[in-house]
């Protein structure tokens, strides 16, 4: 060692420092002032984007997210500025940096696809948490919105996850969008009933329901002639959360109030006819006879 560092003279080591050292060093303490300035200039933007972000409606789910792509966008350019001073061949690195996340976008397009459905629905809002809705053949209250997926619950309380690609791809019903709603309900009575007085019947049963609204006025028509009754359309407007429990209260009392005043509900019925027949066998000079059911039916409502 002593051998090798003999060999070095004062004119060496003074060209070692004008030539490596210093230049090294102005390199490396500006790539250092240009990480801390750029990390600087990084946060003040953020901190400008996240305020007006929070003067917007979007979803907190979404702005957060967006502000850590925003920040992690930024960032990947100030790193690459700085590695740039250091005299690192950045072009290559973005290359490989372009190359990789495009083998990572083909290899993740479903979760991608995903992705751009939920920022979609974060967007522009279909539905919003506490909605029923009917999605991807599901219906049942949405829970959460995730940036892939989203969460509803069903009547009978059950979780589904949904992709929110199926989501958005797919016919939306949201059933809690609007504050009314109308119930279209179908009752049919006999042929020798009487018309009049099954309207008024239903007419008083509408009356009575004090969930009901009296805009838009309730409808009750005679829609149809069937082939064994004469159909009601009744369609009367309630509250969105007043729905289920106005139908299936007005199903019930149409039955006990038609039954209290004689009017019938048609249903399917089938009356069987039994009878015996004589027949000759073919190729026989004497006839014998036989008996044979047979059953003709028929349907009668």
């Amino acid at each position: 060692m002593e051998e090798i560092f003999s060999k070095f003279t004062a004119e060496d080591v003074e060209r070692y420092i004008n030539v490596y050292a210093i230049p090294w060093a102005i390199n490396i303490a500006m790539a250092v002032i240009i990480f801390v300035l750029g990390r600087i200039i990084v946060s003040v933007v953020m901190s400008m984007i996240t305020k007006l972000m929070a003067r917007s409606k979007y979803d907190q789910m979404l702005i957060d997210f967006l502000e850590s792509i925003i920040s992690a966008v930024l960032m990947l350019f100030v790193i690459v500025a700085s590695l740039d001073q250091l005299g690192v061949n950045t072009t290559s690195l973005v290359a490989i940096l372009g190359a990789a996340g495009l083998a990572i976008g083909l290899s993740l397009q479903d979760s991608l696809k995903n992705f751009a459905a939920g920022v979609m629905l974060l967007v522009f809002k279909p539905f919003k948490a506490g909605d029923f809705v009917e999605v991807a053949g599901t219906a049942g209250s949405v829970q959460k919105i995730g940036i892939f997926t989203s969460l509803l619950t069903t009547p009978d309380n059950k979780e589904i996850i949904i992709p929110n690609g199926k989501i958005y791809n797919d016919n939306i019903t949201n059933y809690s969008a609007k504050e009314t709603r109308r119930i279209d309900m179908v009752f049919g009575i006999g042929y020798d009933d009487d018309l009049l007085k099954a309207k008024r019947i239903l007419e008083d049963i509408i009356e009575q329901e004090d969930r009901i609204l009296e805009e838009p006025e309730p409808l009750i028509a005679v829609s149809e002639l069937g082939d064994s009754s004469v159909n009601f359309n009744v369609r009367p407007w309630v509250n969105s959360a007043d729905f289920w429990a106005v139908k299936y209260a007005i199903t019930e009392a149409v039955k006990l109030r038609f039954d209290q005043e004689g009017i019938s509900i048609p249903f399917p019925q089938m009356d069987v006819h039994f009878y015996k027949e004589d027949e000759e066998e073919e190729g026989k000079g004497n006839k014998e006879e036989q008996e044979k059911d047979k059953v003709k039916v028929k349907p009668q409502m």
